[in-house]
């Protein structure tokens, strides 16, 4: 079986609402950026791009997806928080939270990222496909259930992992987040669960400013099945690996997933204009190799990557190739040019050893 890539051109034509051009738009005419929001379809359009140039889109199995309904979408989100998306988004769209702004149509949109990350989950699932990549936008890991922030209009991991678990096709599922910012709306959704582990490698005090401690564990029933590793500004290539096998792996082994689900976000990367991180494409091709082999020895490698954050739109194709290519076990390649020059900046030795140790820290605290 292949690695199923599930994508829509529509989703490329999600628009910021008043950080767009807005006349005409509708229907056939997709929407021109007029700059100020970082999250711009150009850093998922290049990534495309760039499989379809190296020949790695024609080794996936490329899927769409239909919209995801009401009824799954309810699972997470409350009845009045989509009726009042709905409404803004057929009139002139606008924005109802906090730095999630939409144009009109936004709400089709958003369902759809919502389905293909549910698709995506589904088909690996029942074998339909090995594992998966869902280029979803808009992204979704900062939603609340009635909350939509930081460009996240619809919670798609949440909303897709919510229909495994009502189909039966999975009993217990755990949630990787190494985007760079925290991901709270998975974390809140999920507080008080223990089927659902929620992990999240983030940047410290950088977005939300307010969310992501160490001490956050979960409540309830899922107390000890939400992890916060909070990292400090300037981690890089060691660090990052040194966090999945200091703390990801050894959860994701105590927790026995039946899935893995990665909220892929690309925004640790050096040069990435959101963050102040110091990963490239050969940290996040090495994540994923890490998690590829946990999943295939944890729940017969049923591993699934939903796209989130990444603003740099020359430096996102890169790191996004790498990851893709090494989660489908390819042999293609997108040599990157900037990694010699990235390498040479990566954190000193001492400066390194201080961020091991600061995760080290953090382990012990968590138990692991």
């Amino acid at each position: 079986m292949a690695t199923g890539f599930y994508w829509d051109e529509r989703c490329f034509w999600h628009a910021g609402g008043n950080y767009a051009l807005t006349l005409p738009v509708g229907g056939l005419v997709q929407p021109q950026v007029a700059g100020g929001l970082p999250e711009s379809p150009e850093t998922k359009r290049r990534l495309k791009n760039l499989m379809d140039v190296t020949g790695l889109s024609a080794e996936l199995d490329q899927r769409s997806a239909a919209p995801a309904d009401r009824e799954t979408l309810e699972r997470v989100h409350p009845a009045r928080y989509l009726n009042e998306f709905k409404a803004v988004s057929d009139a002139q769209g606008g924005e109802i939270g906090h730095h999630a702004p939409f144009g009109r149509g936004g709400y089709e949109i958003a369902t759809l990222s919502a389905g293909l990350a549910c698709a995506a989950v589904r088909d690996v699932a029942t074998g339909s496909v090995e594992n998966a990549y869902a280029l979803t936008r808009p992204p979704g890991h900062h939603c609340e259930p009635d909350n939509p922030m930081g460009f996240c209009l619809l919670a798609n991991i949440a909303i897709a992992v919510e229909a495994a678990l009502a189909e039966g096709l999975v009993k217990r599922v755990a949630v990787l987040d190494w985007d760079v910012h925290h991901g709270n709306g998975t974390e809140k959704i999920f507080y008080d669960r223990d089927d659902v582990l929620t992990i999240s490698f983030h940047q410290e005090g950088n977005y939300p400013t307010t969310t992501g401690g160490l001490a956050d564990r979960g409540s309830g029933a899922g107390d000890g099945a939400n992890i916060n590793l909070p990292l400090h500004a300037g981690s890089g290539h060691t660090a990052y690996l040194h966090a999945m096998d200091r703390v990801a792996i050894p959860a994701l082994d105590a927790f026995k997933p039946d899935m893995i689900i990665v909220a892929c976000g690309f925004d640790a990367a050096m040069v990435d204009p959101l963050a102040r991180m110091q990963a490239t494409s050969a940290t996040f091709a090495g994540m994923t190799q890490r998690i590829r082999d946990a999943a295939k020895r944890l729940c017969q490698g049923r591993l699934v990557l939903v796209h989130e954050g990444g603003y740099s739109e020359a430096y996102v194709p890169f790191c996004g190739h790498a990851t893709i290519a090494t989660l489908a076990g390819s042999a293609i390649s997108a040599p990157d040019p900037m990694l010699s020059s990235f390498d040479i900046r990566q954190p000193s030795p001492a400066f390194d050893a201080f961020l091991r140790q600061s995760i080290d820290d953090m382990a012990k605290t968590l138990g692991l």
